[in-house]
């Protein structure tokens, strides 16, 4: 009985999907825009060796430029217009948010409504200009400094390959923040989250062969592979069990009479996410452990001692590495999930439409009792978040793999594509509405 009525589902889908030319419409233009920025990220730099590039990139792939290419889709290896990715956007936005918590200004700015979400993310684009451009400076110092086997990588160092990385690199960040806005506004889920996950997709067949490489070279055992692979598949269903955990607080209305009828007395759930944040906080810890790569790279790898000291300590297996990662996804975790969620406004909004939770007055006691919930859930949540990503640094220190079978991947992937296919199922849904109420216009203009 069940399977038949999910097969059912599924036909009333596929039909609706088939009728639904709005949907198909965003899907292409999403498919589209994510092909032009893959195509992006094989455009080079111009006056870089790539043969002594690539070299450097085999040598040091493994720490923390590994993570940052990932998240580039190859990008920063192959040092294109995109290297950057957009990494300086999601700092910008960090920032922002970390303002708008602290700043009286930027918080009534906030409260005005679409005017102010408006000036709120022009100023984050200004931030995402000016860190983009500190970063590609950092990053064309850092590539004079490379030296291969066949002498350096860039073939004419000097104050003009310096501009010319500079306003390629900013201008490459500058137009994949806009193709993520457009995609947001005309296609399907959202524009920065898909790019990220385009790019670790799009890595995870060279990664496989890689691994595979390994295994028929002896480097690695093929039972360690199947092991491994195993692995990825429990991690991946864990993620999916994780995402969909949620805390379902009863809430009730009561009954009121209209005349000689009686209205309300029914309940309802008010579900509270395990994981509030979802796969940003991940994002957010990767962004912000790009800017001591940056100060690094200002030292074009011959600066101070302390400044190596942290180079060296910010690779993949090292202590500190894992606790600031750690403790910024904690962190971005109980961040970002007050920012979305305001107990004191829900608390409000159910007090407003006659709704309580059963036992907890209305008002400032709903306000603190969603708000001690919230805390626990977000402290599992967080915890959750931190052991995901940080699972492949055991594998990392002990063998060679690619870092693409990590933790942090896996979560951006699953996380975005439940999102996505969320949203799919949302225009389906809205699609079907449209028809029943067209339906019942036409009927009533029979009548």
């Amino acid at each position: 009985m069940a399977s038949a009525a999910e097969q059912l589902a599924a036909n009333m889908n596929f039909g609706a999907f088939a009728k639904a030319t709005e949907l198909k419409r965003r899907i292409w233009f999403t498919l589209g825009a994510l092909i032009v920025y893959r195509l992006g990220t094989y455009i080079p730099i111009p006056g870089i060796d790539p043969l002594v590039l690539e070299e450097v990139m085999q040598a040091q792939g493994g720490g923390l430029l590994g993570v940052l290419n990932m998240f580039s889709g190859g990008a920063l290896g192959r040092m294109t217009i995109f290297a950057l990715n957009i990494m300086p956007y999601i700092s910008a936005a960090i920032i922002m948010q970390l303002l708008t918590a602290v700043s009286p200004t930027l918080e009534a700015l906030k409260k005005e409504g679409e005017s102010g979400r408006k000036k709120i993310n022009q100023y984050t684009r200004y931030g995402t200009v000016l860190l983009a451009t500190v970063q590609a400076y950092g990053l064309a110092i850092g590539l004079e400094g490379l030296q291969g086997s066949t002498g350096s990588a860039v073939s004419d160092p000097g104050l003009f390959f310096r501009a010319t990385t500079v306003i390629t690199v900013v201008g490459g960040t500058i137009f994949l923040m806009w193709l993520g806005e457009q995609i947001t506004s005309r296609g399907v889920g959202n524009g920065i989250s898909l790019i990220i996950f385009a790019g670790i997709v799009a890595e995870l067949p060279r990664a496989l062969v890689g691994t595979l490489e390994l295994g028929r070279t002896g480097a690695i055992s093929t039972l360690f592979i199947i092991i491994m692979l195993v692995m990825a598949i429990a991690v991946v269903t864990f993620i999916v069990f994780m995402e969909r955990a949620q805390r379902r607080l009863i809430v009730q209305y009561p009954k009121r009479q209209a005349g000689n009828r009686m209205f309300g007395g029914e309940s309802s759930h008010l579900p509270l996410k395990l994981n509030t944040a979802g796969v940003i906080p991940a994002i957010f810890a990767s962004s912000l452990l790009l800017l001591p790569t940056t100060l690094i790279g200002f030292s074009g790898g011959d600066g101070p001692d302390w400044v190596q000291f942290i180079a060296g300590q910010l690779q993949h297996g090292q202590i500190l590495f894992m606790a600031v990662y750690a403790a910024l996804i904690i962190f971005f975790c109980f961040f970002y999930t007050a920012i979305v969620f305001n107990p004191e406004e829900t608390a409000d909004n159910l007090r407003k439409y006659g709704g309580f939770l059963p036992g907890i007055r209305p008002g400032r006691n709903t306000a603190d009792y969603l708000d001690f919930v919230l805390t626990r859930l977000t402290a599992v949540g967080a915890l959750y978040l931190a052991a995901v990503c940080l699972m492949p640094e055991v594998l990392l220190a002990e063998f060679a793999l690619p870092f693409y079978f990590g933790g942090t991947s896996l979560l951006i992937v699953v996380v975005v594509t439940m999102d996505t296919v969320a949203q799919i199922q949302s225009h389906l849904l809205a699609h079907q509405y449209e028809g029943l109420i067209k339906k019942a216009k036409l009927r009533g203009r029979r009548g």
